[in-house]
């Protein structure tokens, strides 16, 4: 038995994926989340083998929730699911440690085959995505990986940029992260200064530029 956990704040995505897993005699969906932060700790309890991930999710987003559950958890496989086909989506999925990039406009199609060959240990990629040209890209990135901007964040630099982004203000920030908003205010600053940002504003769009929010 196949054990999935299914991540995505559309409950309508959830309930479809679900519909369609459990078709299948040998699949059991065994837990539900809606955000990032909430997958990472529902890992520990739920124990599923393959993990269905929204790239865009609230608080902390599909890529940095797989990076964490990856790091911590390396059996489990990571298989994202995203709108998007970028080439820089899907490096930035395949370095965070996710064994699969499926697209959601093809995942009824394809979510059975996803989830089997991530199990077995196989990378599965949508069928639209052209996997001759995503290996050459990532050979091409693993070159300036180091000279990203992001590389220079932390983890926990990087969950507060993309709240800052988001709009949530030092007191929300630091209730979510079980911070003081004082020592939020630092690590604000502390980004800012990192990369050479003068303003919230300019958080935001570097945020946005980067495809985190």
């Amino acid at each position: 038995m196949i054990r999935i956990l299914i991540a995505d704040d559309h409950a309508v995505v959830r309930d479809g994926l679900r519909m369609i897993l459990e078709t299948h005699g040998d699949i059991r969906v065994v837990a539900e989340t809606s955000d990032g932060m909430e997958t990472v700790k529902k890992v520990k309890t739920a124990n599923p083998d393959v993990i269905l991930m929204d790239i865009s999710m609230p608080n902390l987003n599909g890529i940095e929730a797989t990076r964490r559950i990856v790091e911590h958890h390396p059996a489990i496989k990571v298989v994202i699911l995203s709108m998007h086909s970028t080439a820089e989506d899907i490096f930035r999925a395949l370095q965070a440690g996710a064994i699969g990039y499926l697209l959601k406009e093809s995942a009824g199609a394809e979510v059975i085959q996803a989830v089997m060959s991530a199990h077995a240990g196989k990378r599965y990629l949508s069928r639209k995505v052209d996997d001759i040209v995503i290996d050459s890209y990532i050979r091409e990135r693993r070159m300036d990986t180091a000279t990203s901007p992001l590389e220079l964040l932390s983890s926990r630099e990087r969950e507060v940029l993309q709240m800052v982004a988001e709009g949530k203000t030092s007191s929300e920030i630091a209730a979510i992260l079980f911070l003081s908003a004082k020592t939020v205010e630092t690590y604000r600053s502390r980004l800012m200064q990192k990369l050479g940002l003068k303003d919230i504003p300019s958080l935001v769009k570097f945020a946005m530029e980067q495809g985190m929010v």
